[in-house]
């Protein structure tokens, strides 16, 4: 009675009670769970003669076995990686290669490299004192603008914190990013954020949040909304592998699977985490090796091979957008700088072996050499781009630390709708502050 009354007042209950198949990554492994507790009813686990096919528990399902046997991670075989280009940017084999026009494939070598600059201008910005904080991204650049590309400009982006080139391909001015890590009065956040915590409603990217992992339940919750909207949209969730040891992602794979939510889950693995080398950081077959256990089709890839990302991520989108259904893309890449401003990675790894990776297999050679080989890049062309990438971004620079910073007052403003009694007290108290102090508070974020 309780049930039937509860469905009746709420159709999603009534619609979660309804029997659903699941299907994992293997097509044939399903489980059928019907209504509620005690109302599983296998068809399948009998005999016509009586006897117990296989086992008829609701949790999971198997086979039997006379075997008192534990299953091990050395047992099976590692999740293989998909390419498309080797090493040199040649495709490996010519189905792969995406139909990618010429205009766009240039236009994203071009943010990749628009990126790298930016990120050298303001981590030395940081190291000379103009602004407090800083984290690069670089070799990670085929990771972002391999799935960037993928999705469509109405796609929801929940990111980390090193996902920059994803929002710059979406369009976020260089004034922007500026604007932001100056926090000066042109900031879209008004001051509030530290550096590089982007937000951005008109290029549907969420505000960036420190906390790891946060952003994963978060961006659950709006692939279910949208699924139950009649817009073709999903989302899509960046994380490292560190954040995958976090709580809220186990909850978030989980959430996303058991509600058959539109979303990709995109992990950049790159070897380190904060400062943790991942042989420190998990056991078993890395973060896409988890996805099948929570009933999530996963897939593994080379983060470097920026045409290898752009394919896996269009797969996992139409994935997502057509079968209702999470997919999590785990990009193997390597992060080349610090953690950020205030890591040092020759605390936890050799010099040479960053080395190795910067000059060995670097998403932006890579992507270079592949332009290169259909004719569309030169020596010339990437002369050209790299003054006019080093001008646009000293340009968006000195306009920035040109900037009065940002007002004082936007600490108390737009936080409740109607300032509540306490915060006036508070704004009073810092007005009476900065009018006898204000002298002792720079208004330019101009440190040099």
């Amino acid at each position: 009675m309780l049930k039937t009354g509860f469905s009746k007042l709420c159709p999603l209950a009534r619609a979660s009670f309804a029997p659903k198949c699941i299907y994992g990554p293997a097509s044939s492994n399903r489980r059928w769970y019907g209504e509620g507790v005690g109302g599983y009813t296998p068809t399948d686990a009998v005999g016509s003669d009586g006897s117990e096919v296989r086992p008829q528990f609701p949790g999971a399902t198997a086979s039997w076995t006379h075997d008192l046997e534990f299953v091990n991670a050395d047992r099976y075989n590692g999740i293989p990686v998909y390419r498309v280009m080797d090493r040199s940017g040649r495709v490996i084999q010519a189905k792969d290669e995406p139909k990618i026009p010429d205009d766009t494939l240039i236009d994203m070598y071009q943010k990749m490299t628009l990126l790298n600059t930016m990120d050298k201008i303001l981590y030395e910005s940081q190291r000379q004192g103009r602004i407090s904080f800083y984290m690069t991204n670089y070799g990670e650049e085929g990771t972002h603008m391999g799935s960037a590309a993928a999705l469509d400009p109405k796609d929801f982006i929940y990111g980390q914190y090193r996902e920059s080139g994803v929002l710059m391909y979406r369009g976020y001015t260089l004034d922007q990013f500026m604007n932001q890590c100056y926090g000066n009065e042109m900031d879209a956040g008004k001051g509030r954020q530290m550096p590089i915590h982007y937000g951005s409603p008109a290029h549907n990217f969420c505000t960036i949040s420190s906390p790891l992992a946060t952003q994963m339940p978060q961006a659950v919750g709006t692939a279910y909304a949208f699924k139950r909207s009649p817009e073709k949209r999903c989302v899509i969730c960046y994380f490292g592998e560190g954040s995958s040891s976090e709580g809220d992602a186990h909850a978030a794979f989980n959430f996303a699977a058991v509600l058959d939510a539109p979303i990709i889950f995109f992990c950049r693995n790159n070897g380190y985490a904060i400062s943790t080398p991942t042989r420190e950081q998990y056991r078993g077959d890395g973060i896409a090796g988890r996805g099948p256990a929570y009933g999530i089709a996963s897939i593994r890839v080379d983060g470097n091979d920026t045409l290898a990302v752009y394919n896996a991520t269009v797969a996992a989108r139409n994935m997502a957008i057509n079968e209702n259904k999470p997919v999590l893309i785990e990009a193997m890449t390597y992060r080349i700088g610090h953690h950020s401003t205030s890591d040092d990675s020759s605390a936890y790894r050799s010099v040479d072996e960053v080395r190795y990776w910067d000059s060995t297999d670097h998403p932006i050679a890579r992507m270079r050499l592949y332009l290169s080989h259909k004719g569309l890049w030169n020596e010339q062309k990437e002369k050209e781009w790299k003054n006019s990438a080093k001008k646009q971004v000293m340009e968006a620079f000195q306009r920035a630390e040109k900037r009065p910073l940002a007002s004082w007052e936007n600490v108390f403003t737009d936080v409740y709708h109607e300032m509540p009694p306490h915060l006036e007290a508070q704004m009073k108290s810092m007005r009476d502050h900065m009018k006898e102090y204000g002298k002792h508070y720079p208004v330019t974020s101009d440190r040099k």
